[in-house]
């Protein structure tokens, strides 16, 4: 049974770099708690997926809001994961991670029409059951009156070497100078959010100091 907050669902907001660590941790922490465990960037993943495959500029902001206004995203939950579906597709990893979607992911995510609708998307998913949800504005922007935020970092140095381990060649700094810099929603540490840098800690450790915060009395 999900955790509650008097009748409101608890949401757990958990933002953060490219490979700060974040999606680990939030998937432990959901575990943990019973949460459904959502990645904001799988659904702007998944609709970079939908522009690349129907042949969009992701440069393009007018065609591809232009497709974004005929597209439905459908989510839901398997096994404690949230899943999406876009234009009738249910995503699968290995859309998500496709070469192109890589590619074209940072253009799509940074268009206002875009984050607007799925921010929408997100909060309507979270506070229909209760999740753990990451991403780079969910304490900012989706669910910024939740309690429970974090933000979780590491050097850049760190965050290099666990992309250059996944296989992943993007550029950190690139990546990191486009969520900072984008006009809608860009990467900040929310307000009353707990920091956490993972340079030197064990994904355990990082996991046990979101754990001991929820469960404060005084982050209530």
């Amino acid at each position: 049974m999900q955790p509650m907050e008097g009748k409101d669902p608890l949401i757990i907001a958990i933002d953060g770099p490219a490979a700060s660590g974040k999606s680990t941790v939030a998937r432990r922490v959901a575990a943990e708690l019973g949460l459904v465990f959502v990645s904001s960037g799988e659904m702007y993943r998944a609709f970079a997926w939908w522009v690349t495959s129907k042949r969009v500029d992701p440069s393009d902001a007018v065609a591809v809001v232009d497709l974004l206004v005929r597209t439905d995203f459908v989510c839901g939950e398997k096994e404690g994961l949230g899943t999406v579906a876009v234009g009738g597709v249910p995503m699968t990893r290995a859309e998500l991670s496709a070469p192109e979607v890589n590619a074209a992911v940072s253009a799509v995510a940074a268009i206002p029409e875009v984050r607007e609708r799925l921010v929408a998307e997100q909060r309507r998913y979270g506070l229909e059951r209760g999740v753990v949800m990451e991403g780079r504005d969910i304490g900012s922007v989706v669910f910024p009156d939740t309690p429970h935020k974090f933000y979780i970092d590491a050097s850049p140095e760190v965050r290099e070497a666990r992309r250059r381990a996944e296989g992943i060649a993007d550029s950190i700094a690139k990546r990191d100078r486009i969520d900072s810099s984008r006009s809608a929603s860009p990467l900040v540490v929310p307000d009353g959010a707990l920091v956490v840098d993972s340079s030197e800690l064990s994904v355990d450790e990082v996991v046990a100091r979101v754990l001991a915060a929820v469960r404060e009395p005084a982050r209530r």
